[in-house]
């Protein structure tokens, strides 16, 4: 990883500096092979938009979101109130992260217990990049192709962000196939309120796969997501598929970078 240029907040004390963002990894970032892949994306982003940017390192710890959705709030405000008091003897100001979980959670959750800081989806902050021309987009492999895209919950019902998203696609010069249940009746993947960590219970179907079905019936071949947990999800949901209807599960961050080669 350190060819990818990253620094924790306290390399940038001990330089007397201070960086433009805190990356917020998160638990699925940070220690699911899948969703490193998502990591190692939006660090190159980052990189090439020339973005200072640090992360707490061994100091981060869960945001509590699991604890608060599995019903345990007390756990939630015991881990919440331990990385406010971290963030703020940092003098955090600004976070991104690449999950909408940590995203709905420190942004809405946190201001209550004393953490209120200004806090982008990875969406949102490219789109902000691509706005005060920091960093570009360029068709690339994707120029023409089909690409739909799932909405996490968190990120749009919860936090009403359809545009940022989809505008990242559109910037690939890729026609964007919109899903039946799409936006606000986009249909979850399965793994919100904590059920990414238990067993399904009984039922006729599982949800990841309702939903790979309804990307399957679309032409795209391939999903765009901005979720680790939307993207194991979709793709234990698409495994099953022939090989002619094989559907590849990217993060935005990624379809950038194969983009621009990064």
């Amino acid at each position: 990883m350190n060819s990818l240029k990253i620094k924790t907040i306290e390399d940038y004390l001990s330089e007397g500096k201070s960086p433009e963002i805190l990356f917020w990894v998160g638990c699925a970032g940070s220690f699911d092979d899948r969703a490193k892949k998502i990591t190692k994306a939006f660090v190159k982003i980052l990189n090439s938009a020339n973005i200072s940017f640090a992360v707490l390192g061994k100091d981060e710890s869960c945001t509590g979101d699991p604890a608060k959705r599995a019903g345990n709030e007390f756990l939630f405000q015991m881990q919440a109130i331990s990385n406010i008091e971290l963030l703020n003897s940092f003098n955090i100001e600004t976070i991104v992260t690449t999950c909408p979980h940590c995203f709905n959670t420190l942004k809405n959750e946190y201001p209550e217990l004393g953490g209120n800081y200004k806090v982008y989806h990875h969406t949102q902050f490219i789109n902000k990049l691509l706005e005060n021309n920091r960093f570009s987009i360029e068709g690339g492999e994707y120029k023409g192709k089909k690409i739909t895209y799932h909405d996490p919950c968190f990120l749009g019902r919860a936090n009403n962000e359809y545009n940022a998203p989809r505008n990242l696609i559109k910037k690939l010069d890729a026609e964007l196939s919109e899903l039946k249940r799409c936006k606000t009746k986009a249909l979850c993947c399965g793994a919100g309120g904590a059920q990414m960590f238990k067993e399904p219970e009984k039922g006729s179907k599982e949800i990841n796969i309702e939903r790979s079905e309804e990307i399957k019936d679309n032409s795209a071949k391939i999903v765009a997501t901005g979720c680790p947990f939307c993207n194991t999800m979709l793709t234990d949901g698409t495994k099953s598929f022939n090989p002619e209807d094989k559907i590849e599960v990217l993060d935005i961050a990624e379809l950038i970078v194969k983009a621009k080669d990064l």
